[in-house]
């Protein structure tokens, strides 16, 4: 029988009657074995994730406050879906354990993953199903990189036998012992994890949208969902700002060629979106994917003439990037111009070394800064295979009234990526869904 990973994330889980929803998709199918939790999120718009809870608490010890309040509260969170749930489950003495760990400053990566240990705890409860403590099974090295050989080979070890067990999200132990987390969303990249240790045959990451869609829903009203994506596309569009996947978590499946299903807890018959390791047969050409931008770049131009024929020009302007501690996002260039495209958050701390270092090593005739520049990329494998679909792209942004400033496209035809200043940002984004998409 086929086995899946079912991660569900905080939205998911914020009480007892997204928990029962939770029930009833897990034990639905029973290929759903193994089973990810994040901490409780929001219960409506005004509330409180239970992870910044945690930190907050944590953060006023260091103050010198007391955190009985605040602590009694994640307390009566756990609590509330302890009883709403009918379950006999205490945490009494994880609430001690917990609270006495706090004031021993056993640091903040072991406060936050509190929140999974606990949902984990009455998920298990809940469901039937064992509770596997991540600590016990997910393991980082000395300088803190995830360490995925000696994860895969215990937890594989620890769960071929389980007939269904709980694995808490976003945490894992170091070897002294201590809790070291993932980054913020790490819960998707623990599903991952377990999909690869025990050799699934689906991940699926469970949250509160019917699947990945096709432009932010923020600026295009009611975007259309994604069938099908690959691991590569996706890579693009979270890079640029999509934000329902941990960029991360597409790496421990994606060597197994296990793929992922995002799907809506809220509406489990929805199909979402599969993310695959591979193009599928029925690919069309000129196919759009998806399309995915994000504010805040600085570009850096360098004019010298004849800077195609000075062997090493460029190696000498990215070095003094790299010396200085910034990576470069793109490098728009001509014959006696280069231009390098940074995070501006990244870039001002160090602008002055940064001049400095390239009018140094390059002795250029002219360097300038241009601020406010913002990026949209335009996605799809069926690009490669397509005449027209740069033209299209191209007049949709020319008749929203914006003026293309940089333009940069790989050699693999997946992505078209162009920059506009901030201000046309959201206008040239609606242009280009209308033009290339179309509305539904």
């Amino acid at each position: 029988m086929e086995l899946f990973v079912s991660k569900f994330g905080g939205s998911s889980l914020a009480d007892a009657e997204q928990f029962k929803k939770v029930k009833s998709i897990v034990t639905s199918d029973p290929r759903r074995r193994f089973v990810v939790p994040s901490a409780p999120g929001k219960r409506s718009k005004g509330d409180v994730k239970v992870t910044d809870m945690l930190y907050n608490c944590y953060d006023m010890l260091s103050r010198g406050e007391s955190i009985d309040e605040a602590f009694s509260g994640i307390e009566d969170r756990y609590r509330s879906i302890i009883s709403d749930l009918g379950l006999s489950l205490s945490l009494e003495e994880d609430f001690v354990s917990i609270k006495n760990c706090f004031i021993a400053r056993a640091g903040r990566d072991y406060a936050a993953s509190r929140g999974e240990y606990l949902n984990g705890k009455v998920l298990g409860e809940y469901l039937g199903f064992e509770f596997v403590d991540a600590a016990e099974v997910v393991f980082f090295r000395e300088d803190g990189v995830f360490d995925e050989e000696r994860t895969y080979r215990v937890m594989g070890e620890r769960l071929k036998n389980s007939e269904g067990a709980v694995i808490p999200g976003f945490y894992g132990s170091m070897p002294n012992d201590t809790i070291r987390t993932f980054s913020r969303g790490g819960s998707d990249i623990t599903g991952s994890i377990v999909a690869r240790a025990v050799g699934a045959d689906l991940c699926e990451n469970w949250t509160d949208v019917d699947g990945f869609l096709m432009a932010d829903p923020r600026i295009i009203d009611d975007p259309k969902v994604i069938d099908v994506i690959t691991y590569r596309e996706l890579r693009e569009l979270s890079y640029m700002g999509a934000t329902v996947l941990h960029e991360d978590a597409i790496f421990p499946v994606r060597g197994a060629g296990i793929p992922i299903n995002i799907r809506n807890t809220n509406h489990p018959t929805a199909r979402g979106t599969m993310i695959v390791p591979f193009p599928q047969a029925d690919n069309v050409p000129g196919a759009i994917t998806g399309i995915a931008g994000k504010k805040g770049f600085v570009v850096v131009n360098i004019e010298k003439g004849m800077m195609n024929q000075e062997l090493g020009f460029g190696r000498k302007v990215l070095w003094a990037f790299e010396k200085n501690g910034v990576s470069f996002e793109h490098l728009p260039s001509g014959i006696d111009t280069m231009s390098v495209v940074v995070e501006e958050k990244h870039f001002d701390e160090r602008k002055e070394r940064i001049l400095d270092d390239i009018c140094e090593l390059t002795n250029p005739e002219h360097v300038s800064v241009e601020r406010g520049l913002a990026l949209i990329a335009v996605v799809g494998r069926g690009m490669v295979s397509a005449k027209g679909t740069a033209n299209k792209i191209f007049s949709a942004v020319y008749e929203s009234g914006v003026n293309v400033k940089m333009i940069d496209q790989g050699s693999s035809e997946l992505n078209i990526i162009i920059g506009v200043a901030e201000d046309d940002f959201e206008r040239a984004m609606k242009g280009i869904y209308e033009k290339v998409v179309g509305k539904r």
